[in-house]
Parts: structure tokens; sequence; C-alpha cells
């Protein structure tokens, strides 16, 4: 009993340490203030680049490990095919080329549903107004 307090008081404290250098690194949500929405949106947008990116290099170094685990586990399954169904390498593939190329697709979604503020092209259709066809 007195084992499974200290675990429970140990992983009490591991997440008390994590929630607060969260909270820490997103110091500059707080400051987030301005006179209009806009100005509020475009702080927050700033405030958040660093976690944007930090996901996007977290994205890559994943991807790449996953590739590298489906090299490994095709190898495996060359040696030992009974051991290691062939679905498995192939679906780490397939997770490794998601994890890689997810921060460009992200980009092209959010460019193709919102619009591109270099191509002048919004949702609603161009961006002064005027018809598509045109």
């Amino acid at each position: 009993m007195i084992k499974l307090l200290k675990r429970v008081s140990q992983t009490k404290c591991l997440w008390t340490i994590i929630a607060s250098c969260g909270m820490l690194l997103l110091t500059g949500v707080a400051y987030a203030a301005g006179d209009d929405l806009g100005k509020v949106a475009e702080n927050l947008n700033i405030a958040l680049k660093p976690v944007y990116s930090l996901i996007v290099g977290i994205s890559v170094v994943a991807g790449v490990g996953f590739a590298i685990a489906a090299v490994f586990k095709f190898k495996q399954h060359k040696d030992n095919p009974t051991q290691i169904p062939v679905g498995t390498p192939i679906a780490l593939v397939f997770i490794a080329a998601a994890l890689i190329f997810m921060p460009s697709v992200v980009k092209v979604l959010g460019d193709s549903m919102f619009g591109s503020a270099k191509s002048g092209f919004t949702w609603l259709g161009t961006a002064d107004g005027g018809d598509l066809a045109q």
C-alpha cells in the first residue's frame, strides 16, 4: 500500500511539473490583448508560432523514427515472415510519410480553405470581390 501511494505521489508530482512547464511556455498568450478582435488574433498568432515550430519539428523527427522502424520491421519480416506480418512495416511506412509531410499538407489545406494572403484568393472569390470566371 505504501509503495502504491509513493508511486501515485510521484506521478502527481511529475504531472504538476509538466503542467507548470507548459504554462511557462504559453505565457505569451496572456499578453494577447488588443483593441479589437483582429489585434487579439494577430497577437495570438505571433505568440503561438514557436509552439507550431515545435510541433512541426517533433512531427518530422517522429516520421524519420517511424521510417527507420519500418526498415527494421521489413528486415524482421524477411528473417521470420510468420512472426512479423507484412502489414506492420507497411503501416509504419504510411505513418512515417504522413508525419514527415504533415506540415506541408496542413499549410496547403489551410491556404485552400481560408485563402492565401499571397495569391489574393479568398474562399468567397477573389480579393477584389470579382467573380472567379473573369
